[in-house]
């Protein structure tokens, strides 16, 4: 048995930064994330959001990689999204994800900030956030 501990802090968003996860939307798609993540044996920690993205604590198992696991996060999610008729329009998320590595060490602050969403962004929007995460974690940013 492998024993693995890959902490990682992953964040996208919706297309076009369109805020469809409402008060009443946000904590249904929560929901279903985390049911349909345990049945694929992804563990997520923290799962939370604002308005046009989610941000998300995962531990990656021996087998996993961060682009089948966000594949299969966020297709299942939109699929159900559509499916379910939430809302009225077509829901679609954005191509681009981040994921960031955290160490054991900062994974209670990162529950923190992720628990805190809404308040976080009273002060700062998801664009302002993701400009920030670019410069802080040295991405380029690609144009396309």
């Amino acid at each position: 048995m492998s024993y693995v501990r890959i902490w990682v802090h992953c964040v996208w968003g919706t297309k076009r930064h369109y805020p469809f996860l409402n008060s009443e939307v946000l904590p249904l798609v929560i929901s279903h994330i985390r049911s349909n993540a345990k049945e694929k044996a992804i563990y997520i920690d923290s799962l939370n959001g604002h308005l046009d993205h989610l941000h998300c604590l995962l531990s990656l198992g021996p087998d996993q990689s961060i682009s089948k696991v966000m594949q299969l996060i966020k297709g299942e999610a939109s699929h159900w999204v559509n499916g379910s008729s939430l809302i009225k329009s077509k829901f679609e998320w954005a191509d681009e994800y981040f994921a960031i590595s955290v160490s054991d060490s900062q994974t209670d602050n990162v529950r923190f900030y992720i628990a805190n969403q809404e308040k976080h962004h009273q002060k700062q929007t998801w664009a302002e956030e993701a400009d920030v995460f670019i410069k802080e974690y040295g991405f380029i940013k690609m144009e396309g």
